[in-house]
């Protein structure tokens, strides 16, 4: 008699146990992504503990990465840039409407130094698991910080890149290039 009883209370919490989870489902972690463009690392941080820590390259001479406070817009596992001869994006998670993204790239040996038009590079082991821990957790649920200055010869040298001059980019339109590709056109006022 004591065994039945046993069992059925083990079957009710087994059972109280999954319905509790599906009723009350797992929260997503809060990420926090901070580029440091002075010693070109990246640290990424789950729920206020330190995750990750890589080496990354931001903006080359005259392609500053802008400084701030973003919240990531778009991913994309396989991407290739349309200013940028075709160049691959692998892994790349969009926080500007200009089109600059943290993604892969095979150029390794230039890591821990400026060398991108104003994207962050990662290694690309260091971009797959950064795209899928914020796939996991969702864009929402995702930060991206940009500080530091910028090296000393870039548009905005010894700058903090906050306010960026892409005049550069002649034949980007974000509506059919960037993170906007396919969104409507804006109606403009006669």
């Amino acid at each position: 008699m004591r065994r039945r009883q046993m069992r059925r209370v083990s079957s009710f919490l087994v059972l109280l146990i999954a319905a509790s989870s599906s009723v009350f489902p797992a929260t997503a972690a809060e990420v926090r992504i901070v580029v440091d463009k002075t010693t070109q690392r990246m640290t990424v941080s789950v729920d206020g503990t330190e995750r990750y820590s890589w080496r990354v390259s931001t903006g080359m001479t005259s392609y500053a990465t802008p400084a701030g406070s973003f919240t990531p817009s778009r991913l994309a596992r396989e991407h290739y840039s349309k200013e940028w001869d075709n160049a691959p994006m692998p892994h790349s998670i969009f926080f500007t409407d200009a089109g600059h993204a943290i993604h892969g790239s095979q150029a390794v040996g230039r890591l821990g130094s400026p060398a991108s038009h104003g994207c962050v590079r990662l290694a690309p082991r260091n971009a797959s698991a950064l795209f899928n821990l914020v796939s996991a957790e969702g864009l929402e649920n995702t930060r991206i910080e940009v500080i530091g200055v910028d090296p000393i010869g870039t548009a905005f040298g010894a700058g903090n890149g906050a306010v960026g001059e892409y005049g550069h980019l002649t034949s980007f339109d974000p509506l059919t290039d960037g993170i906007m590709a396919g969104a409507p056109a804006a109606r403009r006022r006669p």
